[in-house]
Formats: C-alpha cells, sequence, structure tokens
C-alpha cells in the first residue's frame, strides 16, 4: 500500500511530510522521556524484521491480487506507539530511499498511512478488545480486528490524499470500494501473524506482554533482552535472505485497485516542476531499485503508481539482507539520539 509519487500533487505530498515530520517530532519527544534504554536495540531489530516481511507479497485467493504486512501493529504491541512509530518511518525511509518502494514525494503519506493508523487507532483498539488477561484466542481476535481496522484506515487514507491531488481518472467511490475490499483479507492475515508473533515473544518476554495490554505501561525487563533481539535478528536475515523467494509477483492491493479502476497497470508521475525533480533524485539515491540489481528488475518508471515488489533475482537476497541491516541501523540510531539524555544506550 506505498503510494508512489504519481498519485500525489506537490501540495499533498508536501503537506504530509510536514503533518508526518510533526508527529515525528511528538513521538521523539516522547520516547526521550519513556523509552527503556535497553529497548533501543530491539527497536532495530523489529525495524529489519519488518522491513524482510514487506518484501514478502502473498497472493490473494480469487483476485489476482497479493498483500503484504504493514507490521506498524506488531512494533507498537512491542514497542509502543511512541517508539513504533520512529520504527515503521524508519523502515519506509529506507525502502523509499534505497529501494525505489513508494515515492519521495508520497513518503509523507506513506508514513502516516502506514504509521499513525496501527500504532495511534490500532493499538487502543486491541488493548480495548484484549482486556486485562485475555486467552490466546481473545488476544488473536483483538489483533485482528486491530490490524484490519488500522490498514483499512490506511487504504482511506490513500483514496482521501488521491482525491485531494485530483487524480480525476480515480473515481473515488469506486476506487474506495475497491481499496477497502482487498485490504479487508490483508488486513485479518497480518492480524493473524501479529498475534503469533507477539504471542512467541510474550512468551520470552512476558513484560512486554504486560506493555501490549496498557497494564504496566513501564514495565521493566528482568532479564536481558539480548537473546531476543539476537534470535529476531536471526529472522530477518533468514526472512529478507530466502523466504523473500517465496513472494507473490500479483500486484499489491493498490496496483490492482487502480488498474480496475483506469484500466491501467500503472500511471505516469510527472516529468517535469518539482514533482520531476523529486524523482529524479530518487533515481540517484536507490542503490537496488525494486529490490534488483541496477537494470536487472524491471524497475518502473519514477513516479509511477505501486508499491514495487521483490523482483525474483541475484538482487533479491541481497536487497532483503541490505535493506533489513540499513533499517536496523537507521531505527537504532533514531532510539539511540532520542534517549541520549538519560544516560546512553546499552546492549541488554
Amino acid at each position: 500500500m506505498h503510494m508512489a509519487d504519481a498519485l500525489l500533487s506537490p501540495a499533498v505530498g508536501v503537506s504530509f511530510w510536514t503533518v508526518s515530520g510533526a508527529c515525528l517530532g511528538l513521538c521523539a519527544r516522547k520516547v526521550r522521556k519513556t523509552l527503556d534504554d535497553h529497548k533501543v536495540p530491539l527497536m532495530g531489530v523489529l525495524g529489519a524484521f519488518v522491513f524482510a516481511a514487506q518484501m514478502i507479497n502473498f497472493a490473494i485467493p480469487g483476485t489476482g491480487s497479493s498483500g503484504h504486512l504493514g507490521g506498524g501493529l506488531l512494533l507498537a504491541m512491542l514497542l509502543g506507539p511512541y517508539a513504533a512509530f520512529l520504527t515503521i518511518s524508519s523502515v519506509l525511509v529506507v525502502q523509499a530511499f534505497f529501494f525505489a518502494d513508494g515515492g519521495l514525494l508520497a513518503l509523507g503519506t506513506n508514513v502516516f498511512n502506514l504509521g499513525v493508523f496501527p500504532c495511534f487507532v490500532g493499538l487502543p483498539l486491541f488493548r480495548a478488545l484484549a482486556g486485562k488477561d485475555p486467552s490466546p484466542a481473545r488476544t488473536t481476535g483483538a489483533a485482528v480486528t486491530a490490524a484490519a481496522v488500522g490498514l483499512e484506515l490506511g487504504a482511506m487514507g490513500v483514496v482521501a490524499q488521491t482525491f485531494l491531488s485530483r487524480r480525476s481518472e480515480l473515481a473515488p467511490w469506486p476506487f474506495a470500494a475497491l481499496m477497502g475490499g482487498i485490504h479487508l483479507p490483508v488486513g485479518i492475515i497480518e492480524g493473524i501473524v501479529t498475534a503469533v508473533v507477539a504471542g512467541y515473544v510474550f512468551k520470552v518476554r512476558p513484560a512486554l506482554r504486560a506493555q501490549a495490554l496498557g497494564t504496566d505501561p513501564a514495565a521493566g525487563e528482568a532479564r536481558s533482552l539480548r537473546p531476543l533481539v539476537a534470535g529476531l535478528a536471526a529472522a530477518a536475515l533468514l526472512v529478507g535472505g530466502a523466504v523473500v523467494w517465496l513472494a507473490s509477483s500479483r500486484p499489491d492491493g493498490l496496483e490492482w485497485s487502480i488498474a480496475r479502476v483506469t484500466g491501467k497497470a500503472e500511471l505516469e508521475g510527472a516529468k517535469h516542476g518539482f514533482s520531476g525533480s523529486v524523482a529524479r533524485l530518487q533515481e540517484k539515491t536507490a542503490i537496488l531499485p525494486d529490490y534488483a540489481l541496477p537494470g536487472k528488475g524491471g524497475a518502473t518508471p519514477a513516479g509511477a503508481t505501486g508499491a514495487a515488489r521483490p523482483a525474483m533475482g541475484t538482487g533479491t537476497s541481497l536487497a532483503g539482507v541490505v535493506g533489513a541491516a540499513l533499517t536496523l541501523g537507521l531505527a537504532f540510531l533514531l532510539g539511540a539520539v532520542v534517549s541520549r539524555r538519560r544516560g546512553g544506550v546499552t546492549g541488554g
């Protein structure tokens, strides 16, 4: 559901850069006051894991489309909403600048749609539905509902931002119906995966369960987080380096919806003016466009619609490993910088 620059006017794109930037600033201040320094490495490895997981598109039966996890709710459950927003933003920044996944002009909208809704709507909804001491079944039901609601709100965000940008070929009501319909099964699958991964983490570190449920947000860890951090780092490398080869090549929900409304596989972005300049900048920063070696992945034109999907080839595993490492570094750096006033960062 990563928007491309072709869907946005410069005014809308810049406006959401401003809004998302303000959210980042507010979250950074909250994290500085509340984040346990031992959880900074957890931000890094969870960011790497979500980056790798987002590379895996899974087919949606009977539609000809595919979807991928957003990861925002999982991050919010394990890190709290503010640190989670910084972490998902790190994922999206790395994707946009180094892999041309989502436009640079659209980065603000993508951060808003994939960050604000799961972190600040999905997590409170999960807590309300799960209660104080839920059974595994109730936890899963709460996660599925919260993930689906967060993803549906993000999909409607895409529709609203496109409408505000006056993309007249994307009639808002048909576009909204298609986006809402195709992202519902994706949200359900994301909720199930979120419940499974979080359930494993909760067994290893019960204090993180208390945080996720909101029963004791400041719960500290009596034991080191290093084994959990090491396990998540290994999982990120495994998913990004190997499992990604199983990803579906079908168009994602956004691309599929655009094609159904317009009859076109993609919409070209502006080649001149501000939008064209931003697209050319992205061409220079993308080291592995479309998660493939340059010239090998059949990259979409700069600024064109649709989220890039892994092009199965020699660059796919490289992109997964490099992207996970870059995300780990950026998320860790953000956490370290915003928590430095409380005496530095330790590895747990």
